[in-house]
């Protein structure tokens, strides 16, 4: 939504004030237009391969979507760790090991459907949770494991917001392109009135307008917005990460939880006497 008032305002001071004391016709060279995009198309396609084009081609409507990671979601995930690992403490790692291995047919992870709509995060959690459960890791050892995971997917979020924040940076330039090339043409016809010249120089002209707005008027703004919601996408293995960590560690869930709450960023972070209260309840419905 955001996008889109951003999108107006950017037109309405750019294209709106010129025709206040200009002629609109004379910024409407279609073939320009024309000839900007597919320089961009162009580029995009030279420059990627198969599984980035897919990756930002997939991520660029995300952009008019609103955030998915609320404090609602946090509390939901944070009280379903809590559940889990109370289940752990109370009836030892045995007692997950057919949750973890059908996370979609567990009545344990079902009452969370907000948290088990994303499969990255249940794989994540699943993951860490049949390491625990089968497997002789120290805390060390997957910490660092969660780590390594953490920072590929970090790389792999970042991907569609870096390649358009590339093709941002090359919109100027594909602009001067098309207006050499306006320059050119108009050195073919020097002997034309000055009517037509002015015509041609100012057609040629319009291809760096174009450029400039495209790049820092609407692409550059997608890119922002694809790097926000890559660092949103980190947040939340973060959280699950301190979770089990302070877990294996010893703490108990009370306190694990704590930690995962901690990392959170401030806007979406519920309080401490929310999520107690919050688990309190979920606890008194079992």
């Amino acid at each position: 939504m955001f996008l889109l008032i951003g999108y107006a305002i950017v037109l309405a001071a750019s294209v709106g004030t010129y025709a206040v004391h200009g002629s609109l016709p004379a910024l409407w060279m279609p073939l320009e237009y024309v000839a900007i995009l597919g320089l961009l198309a162009g580029g995009f396609l030279a420059g990627n391969g198969t599984k980035e084009i897919k990756a930002t081609l997939a991520a660029i409507p995300t952009v008019l979507k609103g955030s998915r990671f609320s404090k609602a979601l946090y509390i939901d995930l944070l009280s379903m760790l809590f559940e889990v690992l109370a289940k752990v403490r109370k009836e030892g790692l045995m007692s997950i090991e057919n949750d973890i291995e059908h996370p979609h047919d567990s009545a344990l992870f079902n009452k969370y459907p907000n948290v088990t709509a994303d499969h990255h995060v249940m794989e994540f959690i699943t993951d860490y949770l049949r390491m625990m459960v089968g497997g002789n890791l120290n805390a060390f050892e997957i910490e660092n494991l969660m780590d390594i995971e953490i920072e590929t997917h970090h790389h792999e979020a970042h991907v569609p917001g870096h390649i358009m924040a590339k093709m941002a940076d090359a919109a100027p330039a594909f602009g001067i392109v098309v207006c050499v090339m306006g320059v050119v043409n108009v050195m073919g016809s020097v002997g034309e009135p000055p009517a037509i010249l002015g015509k041609l120089i100012g057609g040629a002209l319009v291809g760096t307008f174009v450029g400039i707005l495209t790049s820092y008027g609407f692409v550059a703004p997608i890119a922002t917005k694809l790097e926000q919601k890559a660092e949103e996408s980190g947040k939340i293995f973060q959280c699950v990460k301190m979770v089990l960590l302070a877990s294996m560690n010893g703490y108990a869930p009370q306190v694990a939880i704590e930690f995962g709450r901690k990392v959170l960023y401030s806007t979406e972070r519920p309080s401490f006497t929310e999520l107690e209260e919050e688990v309190k309840n979920r606890k008194t419905k079992k």
